[in-house]
């Protein structure tokens, strides 16, 4: 369902099996997380999801720019439907019990609309670091926004916990994803590191194989684990209950991290995928919340 809209009127449970069915992908990290949560806790951060995964596949989807654009300017409409009383797509059908009883703000909705929009636009070629920040803070930290109140975290530290933790998981999204995003005509790692290693070009595929490039990752690497420390150390501060979803996602992109440097960014070894099991994440997502 690429834009709002379709005339049909949608009923909460029937909004809530479309979300769930949208949600419940267990490849993906935030299944494990989203899982550790009681019933009501877990169907409003499956709607969230649901939420964040539509505007982001009408970002990564085929169609013109312009088309895309539309679309995104669709749901911000949407999102504004939805704090008025009368959202009408499944998505924000189901997410508005979350919105009243949650207080999730509508400026966190809008900002990963925002992170979406700066995909489209072509904006993501080796940005500088102060775009790449405001990009992670809109595609991934205003994500941790909305989830922190779900998960029960105290305002601060949520709010904390979603800066440094979304920096870290989006900056370690960006090192597993470089040959793919180069091949959609994106590149995320930030110009000054790629200058400060004497990355001229900024081309994709040139800096891709630049003989320079596994020490410009290193670089990002190294802004990634310290984000995950400051994270790790709020994650210390939190209740053990209402902090388990955010401890399992960082435990496992933690690992990913660890994973990627492991088998290091060498043009000749980039094109060789890193990907954690089903089952390892289970345990690494288990192991994390049990300490």
């Amino acid at each position: 369902m690429p834009a709002p809209g379709n005339g049909r009127d949608w009923t909460l449970p029937d909004a809530a099996r479309w979300v769930h069915a949208r949600s419940t992908d267990s490849r993906s990290s935030f299944f494990w997380a989203m899982r550790l949560l009681p019933k009501h806790r877990r169907e409003a951060m499956f709607a969230v999801y649901a939420f964040c995964r539509t505007v982001d596949d009408v970002a990564d989807g085929a169609g013109p720019a312009p088309d895309k654009m539309a679309a995104l300017a669709a749901w911000r409409v949407e999102v504004g439907a939805l704090f008025q009383g009368t959202p009408r797509h499944p998505v924000t059908v189901a997410v508005a019990p979350a919105v009243l009883v949650f207080g999730l703000r509508k400026e966190d909705f809008l900002a990963v609309i925002d992170g979406m929009e700066m995909d489209v636009a072509g904006r993501m070629v080796a940005p500088s670091l102060v775009e790449l920040e405001l990009y992670c803070a809109r595609a991934a930290c205003a994500v941790g926004r909305l989830s922190a109140p779900i998960f029960g975290l105290h305002r601060d530290v949520g709010q904390a916990l979603a800066r440094s933790l979304g920096q870290a998981l989006q900056l370690t999204n960006v090192l597993r994803d470089l040959v793919e995003d180069a091949a959609v005509g994106r590149l995320y790692l930030p110009r000054e590191v790629l200058e400060r290693h004497g990355i001229a070009a900024r081309q994709p595929a040139a800096v891709l194989s630049h003989p320079a490039l596994d020490r410009a990752c290193a670089e990002v690497s190294t802004m990634a684990e310290g984000h995950f420390s400051t994270a790790r150390a709020l994650l210390d501060s939190c209740p053990r209950g209402p902090a388990r979803p955010a401890r399992a996602m960082c435990a496992v992109y933690g690992r990913l991290l660890a994973r990627l440097k492991a088998r290091g960014f060498a043009p000749e070894l980039i094109g060789r995928p890193i990907r954690i099991g089903r089952g390892r994440k289970f345990l690494i997502a288990l192991g994390a919340c049990l300490r």
